[in-house]
């Protein structure tokens, strides 16, 4: 099922906790491990994952998870009041350590708990039938039947194995945290006895006889020496420090998560630099997920990774549309990390830990730029690293990262609108909760490529439409819900959402490309806008937008449909749409006048300079007109229609 299926059942289904009378408990990973262990290991399957999404793209099957995936698991996680934490970096130890300090059972999906010794088990996300909730006869009340996986048990099948040699197991075959090039070397040269027994490929019957031999041995110790035995002399030394640094992180201590679900405290003092200098309000919102673990990757290594969308590859990467609202996160962070560094500099508190200094898994390719970070982005089919320069904001100095939630609420709000390039007063008539979405959209419209069509603006809109139906409907029960001709576009806009005629393949490449533009632009227009205190609402993502829907209205407008007919009678929707396009013609009109007075200006230079030039004659390199001559001026949407030549989706 994984988060995006979890997330969707517990929003369909927001009492299941109470039938079941269990409380839970969720605990988010955080920003990438600063001191790159796994690193090695999230490019790779970055990589995998461009691969999966282009073959997705073709019509092969995959799963690649929408960008605010996590962040609506959150909001619904919020809905329901469950508690949530979110680590500062990897959240797997975290996890275990808690787990046996209360004596309660982990559900996720994570294989490394296969390894764990955690005394109320384990169980694996994918075992559970979330369709199938029964009710106990002997207790009168409800389950949902699954699998549990025990440590002993698994033991006990390999000879009454020791508990103590599965983290050794874990290292050999590799996990997340070692070379694994140099752990395969390791497993092909031990001579292992045959199992005996018919355990699928030739790889599981190698684990299979692993497993059996380490059975043998009373300890780690024992089988690490008789392992290492297996390799020429020269490479053991080396073997050695991987191995017993992976066997470390198995061992379970105490957790502080404990003391911050029962005391709300945010423990600072393994944190590495500059993290630990936060301030307390900073600290307390990563804690909570109210921030992205982007700032602490930001802050501690200068890197950020971005997720991998279904798009044309042939394209550059739909991230390219959001560039200028991550560099202005960037500089809100790099700004207050270079003014502490020379703080602590100037003042002598260079006390810091070893291995936790200013530049912990930084490259040295940035040691000379405060204020640059690494992007890792597709570039056709590949994972490339790109240094993105941080971009300082006009209104700096009223703006420090440790008062920010200080600064009055219009001054934030002006750094947002300002970087998404949105007048205050298209948002008059907006509801709160598309705020942001419409500031969005109109950012989108200018910096996307290709340039959106009024097909796909208008599918956009219709799809925030449908989606605020919903929310008033199912969560505040607001007017949409007493009112019949809401009903019917609910329920017709939802045949579309479900919509199962089209075939597997048939993705239209060019349309998928611009709206993962758009979910990268709000995807970051989200996190700055978190990192500023919400100057905006924040909108529900649950509601906000379903990529089935709006490829299914896009095909219906392009097969004569219209906006109205889709919409019905409906008044309250009709207003919505029409406040939503109103402010969306307004910026084009803005935009276009602003192209007019360019040309405008062009043409009176080009005048006086004919005197010096033959007519009909233009200098190499020269620019013509800005608006071409087939643009139709008195149609509000003509300067989306300017598509840098490609055709409509």
């Amino acid at each position: 099922m994984g988060v995006q299926g979890l997330t969707s059942y517990m929003e369909k289904n927001r009492h299941f906790l109470q039938h079941l009378k269990i409380q839970p408990f969720v605990v988010l990973d955080g920003g990438m491990d600063p001191t790159d262990k796994k690193f090695r290991t999230m490019k790779e399957r970055l990589q995998g994952k461009i691969k999966e999404a282009s073959s997705l793209s073709r019509g092969a099957s995959g799963s690649i998870l929408p960008l605010l995936t996590k962040e609506t698991f959150v909001q619904v996680l919020r809905t329901m009041c469950v508690p949530l934490v979110q680590c500062p970096f990897e959240a797997d130890w975290e996890i275990a350590a808690l787990a046996n300090q209360w004596n309660c059972a982990v559900l996720t999906s994570d294989s490394d708990f296969y390894i764990f010794d955690l005394k109320a088990g384990y169980l694996p996300l994918a075992y559970f039938q979330w369709g199938n909730m029964r009710a106990c006869k002997s207790t009168s009340g409800w389950y949902i039947p699954a699998c549990g996986f025990s440590v002993d048990q698994f033991c006990a099948h390999f000879n009454n194995m020791s508990k103590a040699l599965l983290p050794l197991f874990a290292v050999i075959i590799g996990n997340d945290y070692v070379n694994l090039q140099a752990t395969k070397r390791l497993f092909s040269h031990i001579d292992l006895p045959k199992s005996g027994r018919a355990v699928g490929s030739r790889m599981h019957s190698r684990i299979d006889s692993l497993l059996h031999w380490l059975a043998g041995f009373t300890g780690p110790e024992q089988a690490m020496e008789a392992a290492l035995g297996f390799l020429a002399s020269e490479h053991r030394g080396v073997m050695q420090a991987t191995l017993s640094s992976g066997l470390q992180d198995y061992e379970l201590s105490s957790s502080n998560l404990a003391l911050f679900f029962a005391r709300g405290f945010v423990p600072t003092a393994d944190l590495p630099e500059p993290l630990g200098r936060l301030p307390e309000w900073i600290l307390r919102a990563l804690s909570e997920a109210q921030l992205t673990p982007m700032v602490a990757d930001v802050l501690v290594l200068q890197r950020a990774l971005l997720a991998v969308q279904v798009e044309n590859c042939r394209l550059p990467s739909s991230h390219t549309a959001s560039k200028s609202i991550r560099q202005l996160l960037y500089g809100l962070l790099l700004n207050w990390k270079q003014k502490l560094s020379q703080k602590v500099a100037v003042c002598g508190q260079d006390q810091r830990k070893p291995g936790c200094g200013w530049g912990q898994g930084r490259g040295p390719s940035l040691s000379d730029d405060p204020y640059c970070v690494e992007e890792f982005d597709r570039h056709d089919l590949n994972l490339r690293r790109v240094r993105i320069q941080a971009a300082l904001p006009r209104l700096l100095q009223q703006l420090p990262l440790e008062r920010l939630n200080m600064v009055p609420l219009p001054v934030r709000r002006q750094l947002l609108l300002e970087t998404l390039g949105v007048d205050e007063s298209l948002l008059h008539t907006i509801p709160l909760s598309l705020q942001l979405p419409l500031c969005v959209t109109c950012h989108w419209m200018s910096n996307c490529s290709p340039r959106p069509s009024m097909t796909h603006v208008q599918a956009l809109l219709l799809g925030m439409v449908y989606g605020e139906i919903c929310r008033q409907r199912a969560v505040h029960r607001g007017p949409a819900e007493a009112c019949p001709a809401l009903t019917s576009i609910s329920e017709r806009l939802d045949q579309l959402h479900t919509f199962k005629g089209q075939r597997r393949g048939t993705i239209d490449l060019d349309t998928a490309h611009l709206y993962s533009q758009w979910q990268s632009c709000l995807w970051s227009s989200f996190n700055l806008n978190q990192l500023l205190c919400c100057p905006l609402p924040e909108p529900v993502c649950a509601w906000l937008y379903s990529g089935t829907l709006v490829h299914h209205v896009v095909r219906e407008l392009k097969a004569g449909a219209t906006s109205e007919a889709l919409l019905g009678g409906a008044v309250l929707s009709k207003q919505l749409y029409s406040n939503l396009l109103g402010a969306v013609w307004r910026l084009t009109e803005t935009a276009l006048s602003s192209a007019i007075s360019c040309s405008s200006k062009k043409k009176r230079r080009g005048r006086k300079q004919t005197v010096q030039k033959q007519p009909g004659t233009r200098r190499r390199g020269q620019a013509t007109d800005v608006v071409p001559s087939n643009l139709d001026i008195n149609n509000r949407f003509a300067l989306l229609v300017v598509d840098d030549g490609v055709g409509d989706a």
